[in-house]
């Protein structure tokens, strides 16, 4: 390339603000250069193209005297693998840079169009969150194909690209350790369906890796599976690739399996070769130091059986990776994958928060700050897709990654939000960095950074609270390690598995567990420390670590079964063919009355299950005559499977039915009209919503049934009275305006930019189906609908809840549910007016004064009680024993009966007071059926022999099928076992006397 055409300024990669102003038409020649962070200036996205780029030349910067002020003028932090800025100054002026190296985002775009230009489709990127019950994230860019990949869904498009956002976190110890484990991370890959195979996958490869992007051919290395001599000889034969240059290598390493039975093939890798300088002899591709693989290509070619045998696909297809972290690692000449511009900014902004320059920074220092630089891309991204931190399923990784952030961030001493604040969050600050460097990974991101900021700030301070505890907790852990030593003469150790509990539970590092034990004078059980969090590590790793594909019966029963025709949009009823009949997951010819079975249709009226509207119910009739029928089967149900073939299951309630029969499909129009009524009530819940409380809410899942609708959002607290009240006010408003719907069918890419809403959880085609309510709600929908709002007839919410953190629950009716719920609640008004003697405006304040009646009277009966369990202390006291022989202890121990727990503690506090100092008293009730309460309640004197009444009263309560706990001085506890009172009390008085006497001693 001899020159280059640049727009009006260039860019830093790092910061995306104008360097050097230049005229559209300028034109450099090729002898200039791209300066880098600490080493060259980066290219903008928008103009990076070739694997050498020549820019910035002499003309730009005149002299040497300027190009160092400029250079010095970034104040960009110097990483370890930089140069200096003099030398860097000098490669400029004497023209030594020739390796340029280029954006991530070009990366992207180059890896993309060169597979476009091949005849591949580019597909968008799917969600991080799904639609697959096998896995918890996306995991793999294959994961979207894998119907296609089963034979499942006919194929759209022979071959497909994408660049698709990616969460593995079974490697998480392993963040910032190695220069190339990520949990976020982008895998940039082409796939064949049935089109082309080894030859063209293994040629475009080469020619990607070598021409496009330039890689010098004798630093790349390959492997190939062990029996695959196809791909060998391609290697070697038609790429030229040298034979001690590519490794065969096992089954572990090179055959790709999804599972034990499955689509299978052997893979081959390209890796590239940091050192050649090292020789051929006695290499380890697997060796970190030297190499890193950065493409992966799978020939998936075979279908592995329950026998372990291996049979041919009739389909052969391709899918490959390549890692884009790894890709610009490679080409923009850093140590590892964190200092390429798709991370490092992320690192700075850390940084300047720590006030730890990266280049400056010891070894920990560096993890902590990739721990960071890596987190927050997972984060920011799930969050952008819907995940909210909780403590189950997804929410629990998103949590988990936060509160390592937090943690981590901690250890590098950030305190507070870096502007002044020391009691604000700091992961919003650096997810700013995180959103802006997102444009090209996904444009949505930064349409959600209200919600992904407020999510961050509640999360973080919310574990900083957590973490205070966990302060506390590793205090009063150390006390008691000192304590003990002290009684036993050994010395102060913490166990591993306090330590762990401290790491997993409050989010307490062991590093500063560690420090802050050694400054007490106590070491910990780092062995057993290391044996928890191994345990930890299996456990996470068996879980949702891989792509599960399995070729089972359902594949084999709708394999000749033609998707099913829906035209349940038109009509509720329709003549149909019966093509297939399953009971118990085999197939039949024909089933009789009273069986239950599964029909598959060649076109249905049928509503499936989808979009959060609970599938149709209605009849499957088979005539007989006039008014008569040879068969009849009620439809309880109807989901989709495989694609789009619609199963309708059942049981047949008279008759004999057959595949192949001719059958008239009813849809019960009562149920649907209710289901329609919700759906589209739905739309209008959501769309008042973002008007009370905020366009930047979302919705998070729902479900449309025929007797209520259920709709989750993003929110971070309850709604108030107010709020809902003017969100039933808005959507009844809708309802009366009489509005008619309008249903069209456009391009995905057309109604989006007209504003529709996507649904949660669904996925869309290039046609999309959008609903609109003018004026009030324009969303993608394939759901059915009431064509004009004044159908709903009336809306009234009925419950607003939370189900997990940052989401909430509206649970409400509509249409003839909503008359039914109203009527429901005017018969039991009239029900409690009838028996409050009191008119419906009158209920509240006639129960309001029984409530406060009833109060008095129950404060009164409580101060009754325990005054009567006060005087019966006063009578105990008498009982109370003397344990020791030159310092007396009080000792008393004694049952209460059915003493309540509050007046058993007034009598406990009562004596503890009236006997002498020092005195330990126990006392135990049955105030209920299968009901015991205990109370321990120690003087000064004996609490400093070290005897603790928390946990003295423990063991005690476990007798009688319980726990409990407390102070040092005081201690309740309770259990489920009355009948074991007696005994508990006995072994509680022979305990306090034995310890007590060996004390005094």
């Amino acid at each position: 390339m001899e020159s280059l055409k640049l727009p009006q300024s260039l860019f830093s990669s790092h910061g995306g603000k104008a360097i050097v102003p230049l005229p559209t038409s300028s034109l450099l020649p090729k002898s200039t250069f791209l300066i880098y962070p600490n080493r060259k200036l980066a290219l903008s996205t928008d103009f990076v193209t070739t694997a050498t780029v020549a820019l910035l030349s002499a003309n730009i910067f005149p002299c040497r005297h300027c190009v160092v002020k400029q250079i010095r003028s970034m104040q960009f932090t110097t990483r370890s693998t930089s140069a200096s800025v003099q030398s860097t100054a000098d490669e400029l002026m004497e023209g030594k840079s020739k390796d340029l190296p280029v954006s991530g985002d070009s990366i992207r775009r180059r890896f993309i169009d060169f597979y476009a230009s091949r005849g591949h489709k580019v597909l968008p990127s799917a969600s991080l969150v799904p639609d697959d019950p096998t896995v918890l994230l996306t995991i793999a860019g294959m994961l979207q194909f894998k119907p296609i990949f089963l034979g499942q869904v006919p194929r759209q498009v022979p071959r497909a690209t994408t660049a698709q956002r990616c969460i593995r976190t079974n490697d998480v110890e392993n963040v910032g350790r190695t220069s190339r484990h990520h949990t976020f991370f982008e895998m940039l890959g082409n796939f064949s369906f049935g089109d082309y195979f080894k030859k063209e996958a293994i040629r475009w490869a080469w020619e990607l890796s070598t021409v496009e992007f330039g890689l010098p051919a004798d630093r790349l290395w390959i492997s190939v599976f062990e029996d695959d001599n196809e791909a060998f000889e391609i290697w070697h034969d038609e790429m030229g690739v040298p034979v001690e240059r590519i490794k065969r290598m096992g089954e572990d390493d090179n055959f790709w399996t999804s599972g034990v039975t499955g689509p299978c093939g052997p893979c081959s890798e390209i890796y590239y070769d940091f050192h050649p300088e090292r020789g051929y002899s006695d290499t380890d591709l697997n060796d970190d130091t030297r190499f890193i693989e950065f493409y992966n290509l799978v020939f998936m070619e075979f279908n592995k059986k329950d026998d372990g045998s291996l049979e041919p696909l009739k389909q052969k297809n391709i899918d490959t990776g390549l890692g884009l972290e790894r890709m610009a690692r490679i080409l923009q000449k850093v140590s590892n994958n964190y200092e390429t511009d798709l991370i490092y900014p992320i690192i700075e902004k850390t940084s300047e928060l720590a006030k730890v320059p990266y280049g400056l920074a010891d070894d920990h220092s560096k993890l902590n700050l990739k721990i960071i630089g890596d987190h927050l891309r997972a984060i920011v991204y799930l969050i952008s897709d819907g995940v909210v931190p909780s403590n189950i399923g997804r929410g629990y990784v998103v949590r988990r990654l936060i509160r390592r952030a937090v943690r981590t961030g901690r250890m590098l001493g950030i305190k507070g939000d870096g502007q002044g604040n020391l009691e604000g969050a700091f992961l919003p600050v650096i997810a700013g960095k995180v959103i802006e460097l997102s444009a090209h990974i996904n444009p949505d991101v930064k349409d959600r950074t209200p919600r992904i900021l407020e999510e961050l700030k509640r999360e973080e301070l919310k574990f900083v609270q957590t973490l205070e505890r966990g302060e506390k907790y590793l205090d009063q852990m150390l006390v008691e390690a000192l304590l003990s030593a002290k009684a036993s003469g050994t010395v102060p150790r913490l166990s591993g598995k306090d330590a762990f509990l401290l790491y997993d539970t409050y989010g307490f590092p062991v590093e500063i567990t560690a420090e802050v034990a050694e400054e007490r004078g106590v070491s910990i059980d780092m062995t057993g420390f290391d044996i928890e969090m191994e345990n930890q590590r299996r456990q996470s790793q068996a879980a949702h670590s891989a792509v599960k594909l399995a070729m089972g019966n359902s594949a084999d029963l709708t394999k000749d079964v033609p998707d099913t025709k829906f035209i349940g949009y038109e009509t509720l009823s329709a003549t149909a063919v019966v093509e297939s009949l399953i009971v118990n997951g085999n197939p039949v010819l024909q089933v009789s009355e009273g069986s239950e079975v599964e029909v598959l249709l060649n076109r249905t009226p049928f509503y499936a299950e989808s979009g959060g509207q609970i599938g149709d119910h209605g009849f499957l009739y088979v005539p007989q005559g006039e008014n008569q029928h040879k068969a009849v089967m009620e439809i309880i149900d109807v989901q989709k499977s495989m694609g789009n073939i619609f199963v309708h299951k059942g049981t047949i309630r008279e008759g004999v039915l057959e595949v192949g029969r001719e059958v008239e499909a009813a849809v019960d129009a009562k149920l649907r009209q209710r289901a329609r009524v919700h759906h589209t009530a739905t739309h209008l819940l959501q769309s008042a919503l973002k008007k009370v409380i905020g366009q930047e809410t979302s919705q998070a899942g729902s479900l449309v049934a025929f007797e209520r609708l259920r709709f989750d959002f993003n929110f971070h607290r309850p709604l108030i009275d107010n709020e809902l009240a003017e969100i039933e006010r808005l959507v009844n408003k809708w309802v009366g305006d009489a509005a008619p719907l309008q249903t069209k069918v456009m391009p995905l890419t057309e109604a989006k930019g007209a504003g529709a809403i996507a649904m949660f959880g669904e996925k869309y085609g290039e046609e999309v189906r959008v609903v609109e309510v003018p004026g009030v709600s324009m969303e993608l929908c394939g759901g059915t609908h009431v064509s004009n709002t004044s159908e709903i007839r009336g809306f009234k919410i009925i419950s607003e809840q939370g189900i997990a953190s940052g989401i909430r629950r509206i649970e409400a009716v509509a249409g003839d549910a909503f008359i039914e719920y109203v009527n429901a609640r005017d018969y039991h008004m009239k029900q409690l007016c009838s028996t409050l003697k009191v008119k419906a405006e009158e209920v509240t304040t006639r129960v309001e004064n029984l409530l406060e009646e009833l109060r008095i009277t129950r404060n009164e009966a409580s101060t009754l009680r325990e005054k009567a369990a006060v005087y019966k202390a006063s009578i105990m006291a008498t009982k109370a024993i003397s344990v020791g022989t030159s310092e007396k202890f009080r000792v008393l121990v004694e049952s209460m009966e059915d003493t309540d727990a509050d007046s058993l503690k007034k009598a406990a506090e009562y004596l503890i007071e009236t006997l002498e100092d020092p005195a330990a008293v126990i006392l135990g009730s049955c105030p209920g059926a299968d009901k015991v309460s205990l109370v321990a309640a120690f003087t000064p004197g004996v609490v400093q022999l070290g005897i603790q009444a928390g946990k003295f009263i423990g063991p005690i309560a476990k007798l009688c099928g319980g726990g409990g706990g407390g102070r040092p001085n005081f201690a309740q506890a309770g259990g489920r076992k009355p009948e074991n009172l007696s005994n508990a009390l006995e072994k509680a008085q022979s305990e306090i006397i034995s310890v007590l006497s060996e004390k005094a001693k």
